[in-house]
């Protein structure tokens, strides 16, 4: 009987080994399990929170995503720009989530120092642009004004010129490639930066039927003229003074010589048409030149506007003043007024002071 109880103890005791030894390799298993679920856990929240986005000294800045741009492109402007710090986890969290194809939304997005990939993420797929304020002021040629939109928008310089020089383009918005540039008007506008050529022109022209209310509208009218003609004598006066109580008084020599058949005569119309901006006193070098914008030579109206009117120019056409004056001469002496004559000995008298005044100081 005592070897049989020997005997039967033996399995008890080996049995309770083999469930110690399991329990404790059990044990180790869920031990090592969670930490590696704990880890991974801390290190997708530590790759999805922690900042990912670097600035240098600034405290935010802005990214510009172009149109048909693919999650590379992204990734690979943030990397040459330096903004981000690990690409591979922002590749990582934009892959999960599916940024990509009709996902990436072009525009200009507000970044912020210390972004972690998740905040990076959400405002990209958002589509929440932050838009750009487009200064457009006194461009003098199509040109000129290409490079002003093209430096703030999305829209090439070449897509802009290429409207801008588009007959059938142009004809239902009333323009043509002359004076087409009287079509925008000087002021301070709000667009988001992937606007483009076309969008960009439908802008305007709502700008430009804003700007022409029926009380301007009337105010041409009474005058005789287009509103196309109010365009082109207002960039003349533009150019003439930047003193602006005597712009009336300038667009009515213009007008009284216009009723009269005289040719205007106007300096800035040579110059146009010279292309030389840096001219700074006109001879009869430049009046002998052959063009349409030559008023020396020609009758009437160049064939559009030599620069984008201000708004003060345009009212100066508008509400220009009546008065009995045929000419005028600069004083020259910097201070941007005139002297206004009503016949040509008075004017040749002026003149003649404004030669003086000229050399006096230099100017040649």
């Amino acid at each position: 009987m005592n070897k049989g109880k020997k005997n039967s103890n033996k399995p008890k005791v080996k049995i309770q080994g083999k469930s110690g030894f399991l329990r404790k390799a059990i044990y180790a298993l869920l031990g090592i399990s969670l930490i590696g679920i704990l880890g991974g856990s801390f290190l997708t929240y530590f790759s999805l929170f922690k900042s990912n986005v670097f600035l240098g000294d600034k405290q935010e800045d802005y990214i510009y995503i172009k149109t048909g741009s693919e999650l590379k492109d992204v990734v690979d402007m943030l990397e040459e720009r330096r903004i981000i710090i690990n690409k591979n986890t922002f590749r990582f969290f934009a892959e999960f989530r599916q940024y990509s194809g009709k996902a990436i939304k072009p525009g200009r997005y507000k970044i912020k120092k210390g972004m972690g990939n998740f905040e990076l993420l959400r405002v990209l797929k958002s589509g929440a642009q932050e838009p750009i304020k487009l200064i457009l002021t006194n461009a003098r040629t199509k040109e000129q004004l290409a490079g002003i939109i093209s430096h703030k928008l999305e829209a090439d310089s070449l897509s802009i010129i290429t409207l801008l020089n588009d007959h059938a383009y142009l004809y239902p918005f009333g323009f043509n490639p002359d004076n087409v540039i009287g079509m925008f008007i000087p002021n301070t506008y709000e667009f988001y930066w992937n606007t483009n050529a076309e969008a960009f022109f439908k802008k305007m022209e709502k700008e430009y039927t804003i700007f022409w209310t029926e009380t301007r509208k009337r105010k041409a009218a009474q005058k005789n003229l287009t509103p196309g003609e109010v365009a082109i004598l207002a960039s003349i006066v533009e150019k003439e003074t930047n003193y602006n109580p005597e712009k009336g008084n300038i667009a009515g020599v213009y007008l009284n010589r216009i009723k009269k058949g005289m040719p205007l005569q106007a300096d800035p119309t040579v110059v146009f048409a010279v292309g030389d901006f840096s001219i700074r006193r006109v001879t009869g070098v430049h009046t002998s030149i052959d063009s349409p914008y030559n008023t020396y030579k020609n009758l009437g109206f160049p064939p559009g506007p030599i620069c984008m009117p201000s708004k003060a120019s345009l009212d100066a056409v508008l509400d220009a003043k009546e008065h009995a004056f045929l000419y005028f001469c600069a004083k020259g002496d910097g201070s941007g007024s005139h002297l206004f004559a009503e016949n040509l000995d008075q004017h040749n008298k002026n003149a003649r002071q404004y030669h003086r005044t000229l050399n006096e100081r230099g100017i040649h």
